[in-house]
């Protein structure tokens, strides 16, 4: 067995068993984003669009309308693939390498390429890469937590062959197996692979999500939905333009024209491209968070979560030990508060023996916290100044859960002996009475309550170097209780208490025991009145899971699967749930939610392969901060939604209105064209840049039925419209009405509908300030869009050769007194407006 595998018999069961790797889709290339994005409703319309304007010779409308819209496709590949690049270096970076046994020696290897049957060398600081079953163990500690969701690392040991493993013992309880993406915190050991790849622990979860689809997002659907509204609309109207053309005025062709006009005002292309944009520029924004967007389309629904589920370890505390409380001889000492040369004897004594029992180089959590506050004290130099050193050990064993170390000094006759471990464990080694026993686990349950680790610690006296066969023959003295606290992280009260201020729940769901997770639900700013537990959840059918779930934030004792069943429970409420993770028993829960957030750092392959959002930094704060972003881009949405429906009125109305009054078009191709130009920018510019409100995390979620594009803002939109609509119709049949020739006429009511357009975007970035007041708000893309359509404007109407392609005249400069008066009217009429809306939303 200490030979392990052949390279022949390894390369052999590679090719059987395939790679060490977890369960994954298929890797998105850039032509399957492409695909994916083709096949959108609104894409496939605009490219039909710009091709029939080739077949109709129109290439400078064609070439315009299909440049567009592969600009705006670009974008969202470009974004989506830099996305998948990120991801698949975070995959690389947290693939673990492997230490193995072949043809007798050790070779590092890539964990995708071990096998079954491979001897896996198990040393401190790996990263376990596959399941196995230990063959040696030497003071094996192992940090599950990544599997288990416990902070505190457990102990291993080799299974004696004549016993046999209870029920309990199978499958992650067991303390004979090792599991894929563990981590050795301590010790050091050889293990036989058993498991590789998706027959592992974590690789089972990440089958089972296999089976959990994704869901669209909420505006997703309402957007798709608006914009298969729209198209059977322009197509209906169009064909109508068409007909009603080509038979009143026995002109087919230029009744096709007409119709494919009309057809392109109707049409809600910027609907699409607005979404698209919006969230791929979002995504950009948060990436300066540390916040890696996976799927675009979830950032809009991070503005409306209502509940945010999360993870304790890792997530709400900092997956790190420290030393918070010394209790010895009846006396407590915080360690937080207590300063280097006022601590007291007897906890000095107590936090020298502790380090003493501890390894002189940890990689485990505790004992790395337990050094750290003995150098702040400064007890370390007692350790290695004076010539000490370990001359032999006693591990945890599961009979006795302490860790005994016998240390020879130079300066003292006597070996030193130091143990630390379970309070149970070291009582009964310092053989102590009934009545201090039951002080002693009193005290300890205090600490407990407080959501710290407890550790108890005694030290012994040994003469000669005859070692006894067990630490029990010492005559232990006991010293007292180490509490140590896997801290909060220091951002997350202020963040759970904006989260609170903008209405949305965070509630905890952990495997830690009730008093830990309750008394780290205090200190994050939780309310923790009340705790369930996994076994109540077991007792309880889904009606009544659904009822509990509305008023408890503690969740406790909870196993992989419940973690599922609890965000389905809110979803069954109609909550919008956000959940956050960073193991594998997170991933089914992480995509099962509508907003699913992974860390980056600490994070699992499946988990991230689950999540929409991955945390770089491991930042709970950042959460925040993508939930502000999301609330800031649906409102700009809403914005820009509200802008577009209210300028194609007008331009639709201006297509039509000429054709039911028997005069010459308002409107050509060309003319829509330059709108657009003017319009796409505005949307995907102007409003995506428009700043956060202040009051933003003030609000409350809005309702999971509250629709983006609901009839109060239809109505604005279309008044809005209508208003502008007047005020270009006055102008071009007055001009008709005292004698105008076409060209001219056209030119003038252009001139009106551009300058009105470019009010209506000033106006419609902020529902509450007055336009005057707006144009002072920082927003450098609305400048470049007056500036830039100014220019333009001037260009088209004074330069002969754009006077041609845009069939305008020459005007008097007298002439446009007119269309200035009507955009002043406008600019009232939409003021007014804002006003009577402002003052009903109250």
């Amino acid at each position: 067995m200490t030979q392990g595998l052949t390279t022949d018999e390894a390369a052999e069961r590679l090719q059987k068993d395939g790679y060490n790797e977890l369960p994954a889709r298929g890797k998105r290339t850039a032509a399957h984003i492409l695909l994916e994005v083709a096949r959108e409703p609104m894409f496939a319309l605009l490219i039909a669009a710009g091709t029939i304007y080739l077949l109709l010779g129109s290439t400078n409308d064609a070439l315009m309308l299909l440049g567009f819209v592969f600009v705006s496709m670009g974008i969202t590949i470009y974004q989506e693939h830099k996305t998948e690049r990120v991801l698949e270096t975070l995959r690389d970076l947290s693939s673990p390498r492997a230490l193995v046994i072949r043809q007798g020696e050790q070779m590092r290897i890539p964990g995708r390429e071990v096998v079954k049957g491979d001897l896996l060398v198990l040393e401190e600081g790996d990263r376990i890469a596959a399941d196995g079953v230990l063959m040696e163990a030497h003071d094996l500690l192992i940090d599950e937590s990544l599997l288990t969701g416990e902070s505190v690392a457990v102990s291993k040991q080799v299974m004696n062959p004549a016993s046999q493993p209870s029920g309990e013992e199978r499958g992650t309880d067991s303390p004979y197996r090792i599991f894929s993406g563990s981590m050795i915190v301590q010790g050091g050991g050889l293990a036989q692979v058993t498991a590789v790849g998706g027959a592992t622990e974590i690789g089972k979860i990440g089958r089972a999500l296999q089976s959990l689809e994704t869901e669209r997002s909420p505006l997703q659907v309402e957007i798709a939905l608006l914009v298969k509204r729209f198209a059977y609309l322009g197509v209906a109207v169009s064909l109508m333009v068409f007909l009603l053309y080509g038979w009143t005025r026995h002109d087919w062709l230029n009744g096709l024209l007409a119709g494919i006009t009309l057809a392109m005002s109707v049409l809600p292309e910027e609907f699409t491209v607005i979404l698209t944009v919006f969230m791929a520029l979002g995504a950009w924004r948060i990436s300066k968070k540390q916040v890696l967007t996976r799927h675009t389309p979830v950032i809009e629904a991070l503005g409306s979560a209502t509940v945010l589920c999360v993870d304790k370890t890792g997530t709400l505390t900092q997956n790190r030990m420290s030393v918070k409380t010394l209790a010895a001889q009846g006396a407590r000492f915080e360690v937080d508060h207590v300063k280097p040369e006022s601590l007291a004897d007897p906890a000095r004594l107590l936090l020298k023996y502790a380090t003493l029992a501890s390894e002189t180089n940890p990689f485990d959590p505790m004992e790395k916290a337990i050094h750290a506050a003995a150098a702040r004290f400064g007890q370390t130099a007692t350790l290695h100044g004076h010539g000490g050193a370990i001359v032999h050990e006693y591990p945890l064993t599961s009979e006795l859960m302490a860790m005994t170390h016998v240390w020879r000094f130079a300066t003292i006759p006597e070996y030193v002996v130091a143990t630390k471990g379970a309070p149970e464990s070291v009582i009964r080694l310092c053989r102590l009475g009934e009545d201090d026993a039951k002080a002693i686990l009193q005290e300890t349950q205090q600490l407990a309550t407080q959501g710290m680790r407890v550790l108890g610690v005694a030290m012994a006296r040994h003469d000669g170097d005859d070692w006894p066969t067990s630490p029990m023959e010492f005559s232990f003295e006991w010293l007292g209780l180490v509490g140590l606290a896997d801290p909060v992280r220091a951002e997350v009260p202020q963040a759970v208490a904006e989260c609170h201020d903008a209405g949305i729940r965070v509630v905890m769901i952990t495997g830690d025991y009730a008093a830990t997770a309750q008394a780290i639900a205090k200190e994050a700013g939780l309310p923790h009145a009340r705790v369930v537990t996994g076994p109540e959840l077991d007792e309880m059918d889904d009606r009544q899971l659904e009822t509990l779930v509305a008023d408890v934030h503690v969740f406790a004792r909870v196993r992989p699967e419940q973690k599922l069943r609890l965000v389905k429970a809110f979803k069954s409420r109609r909550d919008i749930v956000a959940m956050t993770g960073d193991g594998v028993n997170d991933a089914p829960a992480l995509k099962a939610a509508h907003i699913g957030i992974s860390m980056g750092q600490r994070g699992t392959d499946v988990a991230r392969e689950a999540s929409s959002l991955v945390l770089l930094e491991d930042n709970f704060a950042s959460i925040v901060h993508a939930i502000r972003l999301g609330r800031r881009i649906y409102e700009n949405l809403r914005k820009a939604m509200t802008y577009i429906v209210a300028v194609h009125l007008p331009i639709a109305g201006m297509t039509l209105l000429p054709l039911l009054f028997g005069t010459p078009l308002a409107l050509a191709p060309v003319h829509i064209v330059f709108l657009e130009m003017i319009i796409n920018p505005a949307c995907a510019v102007v409003f995506e840049n428009e700043a956060t409100d202040s009051q933003v995390m003030k609000r409350p979620p809005r309702s999971p039925h509250e629709r983006l594009f609901g009839m109060r803002v239809v109505f604005l939109a279309v008044l809005q419209g209508l208003g502008l609509l007047t005020a270009v119709a006055a102008v071009f049949f007055s001009g008709m009405r005292h004698g105008l020739g076409d060209s001219e006429v056209r030119a003038l009511a252009f001139t009106c509908l551009v300058v009105g357009n470019l009010i209506l975007i000033v106006v419609n970035r902020s529902a509450a300030r007055s336009m005057f007041a707006t144009l002072r708000i920082p927003n450098a893309a609305q400048w470049w869009i007056i500036a830039g359509t100014g220019v333009t404007l001037t260009a088209v109407l004074l330069i002969p050769a754009l006077q041609r392609i845009f069939h305008f005249a020459p005007v008097h400069l007298n002439d446009f007194a007119v269309p200035a008066l009507a955009s002043a009217m406008t600019l009232v009429w939409f003021e007014a407006l804002k006003q009577v809306f402002n003052h009903r939303g109250q």
